[in-house]
């Protein structure tokens, strides 16, 4: 079934919106995920790990977004351009939540690790003063955050800016929500700035090692 091309009707947007939300909506429904199909597999086209299941099941995700969320919107470009750009948000979120599906928070945090921070931070065309201040204020970053921050702000902090971790994913594994998260990782901040001050280092100290 997922292979089946299906070919749509034209409609206005105006005609999307009022099938949509009508009680006979399942025509529409089915043409549109057509459409979310064909523009994902488009969009993901360089994916090795994206198949047609997976492009099926982003499109019915993306469906549910998209009705949901009708009345957002304002008719600034052709209802499935927007619809489209919904669909695939939705596919590079899951995709980055699967990448990082296999990975704990406490793996990649874990206090006993001295290389939590990655050392693709250092910039290895730096010349050799540059380097050894990155190196400097890599290593007392590592001790601020092991020695500073909680052991949630340590998490949230080295899942975030030091791994790439996606805010939304992070907060799961966390069991918390963005907003509370973005409290979190502020707070961390905070203090780590205190820390920094107080081992004499400033912003421009910061800008100067890893600047251009």
């Amino acid at each position: 079934m997922g292979n089946e091309v299906r070919t749509s009707r034209e409609r206005t947007n105006q005609q999307w919106l009022d099938e949509l939300r009508g009680p006979g909506r399942d025509e529409a429904l089915a043409d549109l995920r057509a459409i979310l199909v064909r523009g994902l597999r488009y969009a993901l086209a360089s994916r090795s790990d994206v198949d047609e299941a997976t492009l099926e099941d982003f499109a019915q995700e993306a469906l549910l977004k998209i009705v949901a969320g009708l009345d957002s919107f304002r008719g600034e470009s052709r209802f499935t351009t927007w619809a489209q750009k919904i669909a695939v948000r939705v596919a590079l979120t899951e995709l980055r939540r699967h990448h990082w599906r296999d990975i704990s928070l406490d793996k990649i945090t874990n206090s006993s690790d001295i290389h939590f921070i990655p050392r693709t931070l250092e910039d290895p065309s730096a010349g050799p003063e540059q380097q050894t201040m990155q190196h400097t204020l890599l290593e007392t970053l590592r001790r601020l955050i092991l020695e500073q921050l909680t052991n949630r702000q340590r998490q949230a902090t080295t899942a975030v800016y030091l791994q790439g971790m996606p805010l939304e994913e992070v907060a799961r594994r966390m069991g918390t929500n963005r907003n509370a998260l973005y409290k979190l990782l502020h707070d961390a901040r905070q203090r780590l700035q205190k820390g920094m001050v107080a081992e004499g280092l400033s912003r421009q100290d910061v800008l100067q090692a890893f600047g251009p």
